[in-house]
Formats: C-alpha cells, sequence, structure tokens
C-alpha cells in the first residue's frame, strides 16, 4: 500500500476553516482595527497642523489688526487734521463772531 501524500497547505488551511474560523474572524477584525487607530492617528497629526497654522496665520493678522488701529489713531488725531490744513491748504480758525449758520428748509 501506497502512503497518501498531502499537501501541507491544504491540510493546515482545512484545519484552520473547519476548527479556526473564530480566531480568523477575530485575526482579521483585528488587522481592520489597527488599519483604522494607524488612519486615525495620520489624521490627527494633519488635522493638529492645519489648526496651529491657523493659529499662527491669525496671531499675526491680530497683530497686523493692533498695527492698522494704532495706525488709523495716528493719522485721524486732531492736531495732525489742524495743522495739514494750516500748512496745506492755509485754513485759520473762524471766530464765533464771523460764523454763518445757514438753515436750508426742504
Amino acid at each position: 500500500m501506497v502512503p497518501e501524500r498531502h499537501s501541507l497547505a491544504r491540510v493546515i488551511g482545512r484545519d484552520l476553516f473547519r476548527y479556526g474560523v473564530v480566531p480568523l474572524i477575530l485575526l482579521a477584525a483585528i488587522i481592520v482595527s489597527a488599519i483604522f487607530v494607524v488612519t486615525t492617528a495620520h489624521e490627527t497629526r494633519l488635522l493638529t497642523a492645519a489648526k496651529d497654522r491657523l493659529y499662527e496665520e491669525k496671531d499675526s493678522l491680530d497683530i497686523e489688526w493692533r498695527n492698522l488701529i494704532l495706525e488709523e489713531n495716528a493719522l485721524a488725531s486732531h492736531s495732525r487734521i489742524e495743522r495739514l490744513s494750516i500748512d496745506k491748504l492755509q485754513m485759520v480758525q473762524v471766530e464765533p463772531s464771523q460764523e454763518k449758520i445757514i438753515v436750508s428748509k426742504q
């Protein structure tokens, strides 16, 4: 009698599918879960980096806004406007006795 030859891979495969279905399902679930964990960690890192960039942009815009407010206040000061009106336009302050008020009825 000739001994039967069995393929080792076929024997292991039959045994796994016959007796090891639950461990195979659990192994697949572990692998899928690990892939999701890695993907989520990567997305979290990307979002954190984007958030940090947005905070830096917010800070620079805030600084620029403060500088613009200071510049606006400097340009709108009464002494500057008065000086410019006297120097460039040769305007003078009107005495209250020389004022004329015009009232328009519409």
